[in-house]
C-alpha cells in the first residue's frame, strides 16, 4: 500500500499528538512508562512541521514522520503509525523513501517496541543501547 504525503502545519499538533499516543502506549505501558503529559513534552520539543509529514491512505491520516536533515546524516524522529494501519507495508515504504536519499540514517527505537525487529529487518544495526532506547544507524553499501 502507497500512502500519500501531506504537510504539517502548527494546527496539527493535537492530531499528531493522539496519533503518537495510540502508537506507542502498548510499549510504553509495558515498560511502566506511559504519561499523556510527557507525550506531549516530548513531541512538541521535536515538533518542526517542515520536517515532518503525514501519511494519508484513502483520504485518511494514518501516520506521520519526522526527519531531521543533519550536516552528515538524517534523524528519523517519528514513524508513527495508528495500530490498524500497522503491518501494511506503509513504514516501509517511508524507510526506503528516506533510504534513496543516500544518507546515513541514525533513529532512536523505544526498548520492547515492535518497532526495533521492523529496523533490524530494514538493515539498520544497533550502535548504542540506553535505559530505555536502543539507537540505530543505516548507511548505504558502497
Amino acid at each position: 500500500m502507497i500512502p500519500t504525503l501531506a504537510p504539517v502545519a502548527g494546527a496539527d499538533f493535537e492530531e499528531m499528538l493522539a496519533l503518537r499516543i495510540e502508537a506507542l502506549r502498548p510499549s510504553l505501558e509495558r515498560l511502566g512508562r506511559f504519561s499523556p503529559d510527557v507525550a506531549r513534552v516530548r513531541l512538541r520539543s521535536q515538533f518542526r512541521p517542515e520536517w515532518m509529514k503525514h501519511l494519508v491512505v484513502e483520504g485518511e491520516r494514518v501516520g506521520y514522520f519526522t526527519v531531521e536533515p543533519r550536516e552528515d546524516e538524517l534523524r528519523l524522529h517519528h514513524l508513527y503509525l495508528k495500530p490498524a494501519a500497522q503491518g501494511r507495508g506503509i513504514g516501509a515504504w517511508v524507510i526506503d523513501r528516506i533510504k534513496s536519499q543516500g544518507r546515513p540514517i541514525t533513529l532512536a527505537a523505544l526498548r520492547e517496541s515492535r518497532a526495533n525487529d521492523f529496523y533490524r529487518r530494514h538493515g539498520f544495526r544497533v550502535v548504542a543501547e540506553q535505559e530505555f532506547d536502543i539507537e540505530y544507524r543505516w548507511e548505504a553499501l558502497a
